[in-house]
């Protein structure tokens, strides 16, 4: 299944381009568009660029916009208004920092999150932005201790692991009581090898979920 696709709209051709390298370097296999500068190449927007890179990002679950500068956004809600309604659904614009967000967003596309899981992560890479609370869990709960193997322990990829996969899950989840299905909050516990990881569910899917993130960790999330 292709990943969530990325669309990045600039003012600047070459700034467009320089946003999806670096993301490209943590979304293998994401879709990464660049739409940047004025037709005839010069500083600005394009509706033309930013239609027809949506097109080119929706390759399988839909797209996420990232935009530099007000008036990109703009020029990217307008071409939304002139999309039919089932590719509308399919487009979310992110309010989040362009570089950050795109490589967060990227990270959490190529983990298989879904259009909202991407969206998230993009949006929660906004330097300063506050951690969110993490989900009340309802009953009834299932829990473990799980413990880190893998060099690197709970690095970008596999947070992003998690939490994509995670958020296709109906399931409040958290981790050392943080929400689990947040990629930067993850991020932020800074736990490395041999660290310990009490996971925490509720709801129809805990055991299912628990059951997920226990293999990752005791697979070393493919990192062995």
């Amino acid at each position: 299944m292709t990943p969530v696709g990325l669309l990045i709209v600039s003012h600047s051709a070459r700034l467009a381009e320089g946003v999806v390298e670096v993301a490209a370097q943590m979304g293998a296999g994401v879709p990464l568009v660049a739409a940047g500068g004025t037709d005839d190449g010069g500083v600005g927007t394009s509706f033309e660029k930013v239609m027809e890179g949506i097109g080119a990002a929706d390759q399988g679950e839909g797209v996420v916009v990232l935009a530099d500068l007000g008036s990109a956004v703009m020029t990217a809600e307008s071409v939304l208004e002139f999309l039919e309604d089932s590719q509308r659904q399919r487009v979310r614009i992110a309010d989040a920092a362009l570089v950050e967000g795109a490589v967060a967003a990227a990270v959490a596309a190529a983990a298989g999150a879904g259009l909202e899981g991407v969206v998230r992560a993009a949006e929660e890479a906004v330097p300063g932005a506050e951690a969110e609370e993490p989900p009340e869990l309802r009953e009834p709960t299932e829990s473990a201790v799980l413990t880190l193997v893998n060099p690197m322990g709970l690095h970008a990829r596999p947070a992003a692991v998690l939490a994509g996969r995670l958020s296709a899950f109906d399931v409040q989840v958290t981790v050392n009581g943080v929400d689990g299905q947040s990629v930067m909050a993850l991020m932020g516990l800074g736990a490395g090898k041999d660290s310990q990881l009490v996971v925490e569910t509720s709801g129809p899917d805990a055991l299912k979920a628990l059951d997920f993130v226990r293999a990752q960790v005791e697979a070393g999330f493919g990192e062995l």
